[in-house]
């Protein structure tokens, strides 16, 4: 091809020429567009990254107060079955105590208080069981 170049004139050497370095300056000028509209994109993506990284931190500490919160009533709510499991037991006590105080405790009633006593470790255990699923949900809360 080189030897077809040579046996043209000089004129028709600037010809070819010309087109060849319109086609390179497009081309640069299209690379410049892609590498700005690259450039753009970078910087997009590094503002959406640096949003949701704040976005993510805001659920973060948003759902550590609510965990926070969370345990929080559930120790409230131990403390007040607790209260009420020894109010409980107190007026059992003071029940049977009257009764004996005024004689009315007879065999009859001697065979219910255990049952009685029963029923009444029957609904700690519950209340325990209640607390404990508490405290398992909150711990699948935390994963």
């Amino acid at each position: 091809m080189a030897d077809s170049d040579s046996s043209l004139p000089l004129s028709a050497k600037k010809e070819n020429i010309t087109p060849i370095t319109s086609k390179i300056a497009e081309l640069n000028e299209s690379r410049s567009e892609l590498l700005g509209r690259i450039q753009s994109l970078k910087q997009d993506l590094q503002s959406w990254r640096s949003k949701l990284d704040t976005q993510v931190k805001v659920y973060r500490d948003e759902l550590s107060e609510l965990k926070k919160t969370l345990n929080v009533e559930v120790d409230q709510l131990r403390l007040e079955f607790q209260d009420l499991r020894t109010t409980l037991q107190q007026q059992q006590e003071d029940v049977t105590t009257s009764l004996r105080n005024l004689g009315l405790q007879d065999a009859s009633d001697v065979k219910h208080a255990p049952s009685q006593e029963t029923k009444i470790e029957e609904i700690d255990k519950e209340d325990q069981e209640v607390v404990a699923g508490e405290d398992n949900s909150s711990k699948v809360a935390e994963n």
